[in-house]
């Protein structure tokens, strides 16, 4: 064989191994995974969860693959969910914290594989009220959509969860008048949620949505309210994607979803 075939030979080998390698990057964590990983991916809309659609339509083993960090409910409204490092958590309506199995479904979640992209420090204690007002005048910009994660040690944290519901199913609103109100001084843990715009109003939640869940994972739940104390660390992780997964079947087919809904939330929430 001549030299300018071995050369060609040698130069094909090359070019092999580069696209080889090229792919095995989009397949293990490259280009495909860098994607998802800016993607907040959402489980139904919360104006049909107000509207009391809660069956279950998404396994918690699917919403795994999506996101190591986010927040979300239970099929029939049974308690609050915490994501935290890959682990799903239930927050249930009688004060315990459970691990739950990839088999349970969701009707509503938000999820995203959580990195820090900035932080704010907290100069004063704040509340709830203050604290979205306070952090709202430092983000980037008001039309992004943010994880949310904070560690400390809270002063005051108050959270419900809801207990599971029957069909025929109430409204939100409706159900949130049996939640189990819980109500913690200086215990340490994790807040975990999002911020998201308001044009995504009927979709999420305008603003912020945050969940807790303790250090020991003994206590969590939706946050009503809290004190954040001074020196706190709250990271953000910019999510400019947006994925979201719609029931084909079931009560969310049928439900009216034209109704403007947000002054109902608002009670819901806090």
């Amino acid at each position: 064989m001549n030299l300018p075939k071995i050369l060609a030979m040698i130069g094909l080998v090359i070019i092999l191994l580069l696209v080889g390698l090229f792919v095995f990057g989009l397949l293990t964590g490259g280009v495909f995974c860098g994607e998802e990983k800016d993607t907040l991916y959402q489980v139904s809309t919360i104006d049909a969860l107000q509207q009391g659609v809660f069956d279950g339509i998404q396994p918690i083993g699917e919403i795994k693959q999506h996101g190591d960090f986010g927040i979300g409910t239970f099929n029939a409204l049974d308690g609050e969910m915490i994501v935290l490092e890959g682990i799903v958590y239930q927050a249930a309506s009688d004060g315990s914290v459970v691990i739950v199995p990839d088999t349970i479904t969701t009707p509503y979640t938000t999820v995203t594989f959580y990195h820090d992209d900035f932080s704010l420090t907290t100069e004063e204690a704040l509340n709830f009220s203050t604290f979205s007002n306070m952090t709202g005048a430092y983000l980037p910009t008001d039309n992004m959509v943010y994880a949310v994660r904070i560690h400390g040690i809270f002063p005051v944290m108050k959270v419900r969860a809801v207990p599971p519901q029957e069909k025929p199913y109430p409204t939100l609103s409706e159900a949130v008048g049996n939640q189990s109100v819980f109500e913690y001084t200086d215990i340490s843990g994790w807040v975990v949620g999002t911020f998201t715009p308001a044009f995504l109003e009927g979709i999420n939640i305008d603003g912020y949505h945050l969940h807790f869940i303790s250090d020991d994972r003994q206590k969590g739940g939706h946050i009503l309210d809290f004190t954040i104390p001074a020196g706190a660390v709250i990271g953000y992780d910019i999510t400019p994607d947006f994925t979201l997964v719609l029931p084909t079947s079931g009560d969310f087919t049928t439900v009216d979803l034209s109704e403007d809904l947000s002054g109902q939330l608002i009670g819901v929430e806090h």
